[in-house]
């Protein structure tokens, strides 16, 4: 005969059981649901830093303001394009974009920055020939100039010569707007390109130079700003080749990743004295994974004042 003390122990068992399984089901739903979260957010992470962070090109606007510019270039709209290492995650179609983009604002100057391919992609003749249609189409009322960056070679003269780009490789060249108070725009290779400074500026060691003359720099890395100030006079410096880090911690200006030539100067913009110092995001990406993050690709609109 079953006794009361024995019912109760087989009651507790039974009731214990069931807490154990409401326990495990419980656990179980829960390793499920963060399972679920982690995957949804891991898509959607990949999604961004893939589809929309790494192609959606923006447009950074800028005015820069000083007495020295001549008041026929009041107003003068530049555009800066970088880094666009072709076949990263910049193709054809992302191109068009892009040259619609500059089109749509009218720019009077055009000017590019270095890396047009990127090193581990091998173009195809094909390719090249849709690259120069689509630069062709760049409108430029004072022209388009192109320095080389570290990842170019012989295919970026060829491109940009059949492109009408004028290539400014450590020269200068003066830039009129219908009267004679030029600026002149300075363009230096990258330093694994034979970059020669002394050469890009030949300007001011000549006998006739304007000491007053407002001066445009293109670097590709910015870090040759150090070895040109207190040398030889520059206003603006436009430079690309960091990608602002293509990973950056959100709200701060601290960029994950940092490459040799940008190691000291690698965010959007620098006061250095009485130059300033923009360094575009890229277009392409620098790092093997083709991902952004807190850094979208983008081309800088700089608008010249005198006042």
């Amino acid at each position: 005969m079953v006794t009361r003390e024995e019912l109760n122990n087989e009651k507790q068992k039974e009731i214990f059981k069931e807490e154990k399984r409401k326990e495990t089901k419980k656990i179980v739903k829960s390793v499920v649901k963060w399972i679920v979260i982690i995957l949804v957010f891991g898509i959607l992470f990949f999604s961004y830093t893939t589809y929309i962070s790494s192609v959606k090109v923006g447009v950074r606007e800028y005015r820069i303001t000083d007495k020295k510019i001549p008041e026929s270039f009041n107003g003068t709209k530049i555009i800066q394009l970088s880094d666009l290492h072709f076949g990263t995650t910049m193709f054809i179609n992302n191109l068009i974009d892009i040259v619609n983009k500059i089109n749509d604002r009218n720019p009077d100057i055009v000017v590019f920055t270095g890396d047009l391919i990127d090193k581990d992609y091998k173009l195809s003749s094909k390719d090249q020939e849709k690259i120069i249609k689509e630069l062709q189409k760049i409108n430029a009322r004072l022209g388009k100039y192109a320095i080389m960056g570290d990842e170019d070679n012989e295919e970026f003269a060829t491109i940009f010569n059949q492109s009408n780009f004028t290539i400014l490789k450590n020269s200068s060249e003066l830039i009129y707007n219908n009267d004679n108070n030029p600026i002149l725009l300075v363009g230096l290779s990258s330093i694994n390109n034979d970059q020669n400074i002394e050469s890009a500026y030949s300007y001011f060691k000549g006998d006739v130079y304007n000491s007053n003359i407002y001066t445009i720099s293109l670097l590709h890395e910015p870090d040759t700003v150090d070895d040109i100030m207190g040398n030889y006079p520059t206003d603006l410096f436009l430079a690309g080749h960091s990608n602002n880090g293509n990973i950056r911690l959100p709200f701060v200006k601290y960029s994950i990743f940092k490459v040799n030539g940008a190691k000291k100067y690698d965010q959007d913009f620098y006061q250095i004295n009485n130059s300033k110092l923009y360094i575009s995001s890229g277009l392409g990406t620098t790092n093997k994974s083709n991902i952004r993050l807190f850094c979208r690709p983008s081309i800088n609109f700089f608008r010249l004042s005198n006042s």
